[in-house]
């Protein structure tokens, strides 16, 4: 008599309940997927499991560990932490860190079915994008950045014990009102080593008490001629003008500031900077993870490796995410960057392996390759939102969302549907589409563009006006007053439009001076 042979089961887990040893076996099961059968190049993944309380921390400062202390944290926590009590807002599943290794938190509340979701959205979709996408490449230091963020918050406590809490809130609250002003745009120079900043800012330090800066001469020596245009320029070389980068000349050049002062501009500054790709990158990093989560998952079930059950659960989370609700729909707040980056995606995947003959025309390149896989991964790591839109969108992606374009003009009492379906309208529509993900268009063109050194040492800022869009009066007179107060001296900010005519002015002078 022979005995009957139950069949191994290939199922990874059944149930939502979950530990540690299971964690592991299913990252190892997505790389398996992702690794192997994408090709992805992931950093290698650092799990760290957190409680609903942490989630709302991470919340709050911006999704970084080891963040340094501000009352706006605090604030944005009550207020998350109510909405989320309140069943207002759910939390998300998980938060990535662009590092190496590349730190994946997870919710300990999530069934066995979202651990594995979050693995391969987080662990490889995501951290394979930062690994390759060459904005991430140009302006983030992966390796450095936890060792940053421990330095940082390390100076401003030893600064809020030898200055008084407040003194370092108002250098804070100051940073943070310009922080969107705080980047360069364009890559002049590497990020720096992160983790050499602490020796660094010790070694700026010094060297700043043996500088004497010409810039800041105050022993009168006389009548002098007035200024020409040649010492106009040369003045303009020595400050680096035009400067963009507002936090950056303000911390260079601000004669009042001390050095813990410039130091913290600093920190801000390259926090800031650390998150400008992700800015840039919004529609594919999230278009990218989700793809990689979405073929991860179906083909663990085609492999058996997860139930019908788990299945049905995950097709439930990814159709809520990639949901896009209609322009009329309550729900609606623009477009999902999840469902269009998802869609693009997979257009991408389609028009590789069976395109159409209008396909065929408007991306020849890709257009029947049979390489869906390698043509994502090109395209990852070697576009922006801005140019995935420009070059990817295509007539049918365009149709399936409704996309349409209207001209809202103020001066004209109606408004004009000004691009359709049509050969036409799918040109205008990508390139009006492109425009919307274009960051250095979303943000005010505000530049330093002189200092009067011979006079009160006003600090001269130009407002480029785009398609006649001026600043919000209010807005623009508090973030003003921070100018203000960080320099030291009166500030005038012109708007002027394309003609050079100005459209309006404004000016703050500073109150107290840092302590």
């Amino acid at each position: 008599m022979s005995a009957i042979v139950q069949p191994k089961s290939e199922l990874l887990f059944t149930g939502p309940d979950w530990d540690f040893d299971l964690i592991r076996r299913v990252h190892d099961a997505c790389g398996e997927i992702g690794i192997k059968e994408m090709g992805l190049d992931p950093y290698p993944n650092q799990i760290e499991v957190i409680t609903t309380e942490q989630m709302l921390d991470a919340y709050a400062s911006t999704g970084m560990p080891l963040f340094y202390r501000h009352w706006s944290f605090g604030k944005h926590f009550a207020r998350n932490e109510a909405m989320y009590r309140k069943g207002y807002q759910g939390l998300a599943y998980e938060i990535v860190i662009n590092s190496n290794p590349c730190l994946v938190y997870i919710m300990e509340e999530n069934s066995a079915t979202m651990q594995t979701l979050v693995l391969a959205h987080a662990g490889y979709g995501h951290s394979h994008f930062f690994k390759n996408n060459y904005v991430f490449k140009q302006w983030t230091d992966a390796d450095g950045i936890l060792d940053y963020l421990e330095f940082a918050r390390g100076f401003i406590a030893k600064c809020e014990d030898r200055f008084g809490q407040e003194e370092v809130e108002r250098v804070l609250d100051a940073a943070h009102a310009l922080q969107s002003h705080g980047i360069h745009r364009f890559p002049r120079k590497r990020m720096p080593d992160l983790r050499s900043e602490e020796r660094r800012a010790e070694e700026r330090r010094l060297h700043g008490e043996q500088l004497f800066n010409d810039l800041w001469r105050t022993v009168p020596e006389g009548k002098k001629p007035k200024p020409g245009k040649d010492e106009d320029e040369r003045r303009r070389a020595i400050l680096g003008l035009p400067e963009e980068n507002l936090l950056y000349f303000l911390e260079k050049t601000a004669p009042r500031l001390q050095g813990w002062h410039r130091e913290i501009l600093r920190i801000v500054r390259l926090i800031n900077q650390y998150f400008y790709p992700q800015r840039q990158t919004k529609v594919m990093n999230e278009g990218c993870a989700t793809f990689v989560h979405h073929r991860i998952m179906n083909r663990l079930h085609e492999k058996g490796q997860i139930d019908d059950g788990s299945f049905l659960e995950f097709i439930h989370s990814h159709t809520g995410v990639v949901m896009q609700p209609d322009f009329d729909d309550r729900r609606y707040s623009g477009i999902n960057p999840y469902a269009l980056g998802f869609a693009m995606c997979c257009d991408i995947e389609r028009i590789c392996t069976k395109p159409t003959e209008e396909d065929r025309e408007w991306m020849p390149d890709i257009a029947g390759n049979g390489d869906p896989y390698g043509t994502l991964r090109d395209i990852w790591a070697n576009y922006r939102d801005e140019s995935f839109v420009s070059q990817y969108l295509s007539p049918a992606c365009i149709r399936d969302f409704g996309f349409f374009r209207v001209v809202d003009d103020e001066d004209v009492d109606e408004m004009e549907v000004s691009a359709i379906h049509n050969e036409r309208g799918y040109r205008e529509i990508r390139r009006a589409l492109s425009k919307h993900y274009d960051v250095a268009y979303r943000d005010p063109d505000i530049n330093v563009i002189d200092v009067d050194l011979a006079g009160d040492r006003k600090l001269i800022l130009q407002h480029r006006v785009l398609d006649g869009v001026l600043l919000e009066e209010n807005d623009t007179a508090r973030v003003l007053q921070h100018v203000a107060d960080l320099w030291g001296y009166d500030v005038k900010l012109s708007e002027i439009d394309e003609n050079g005519d100005v459209l309006g002015e404004h000016t703050a002078q500073p109150r107290r001076l840092f302590a």
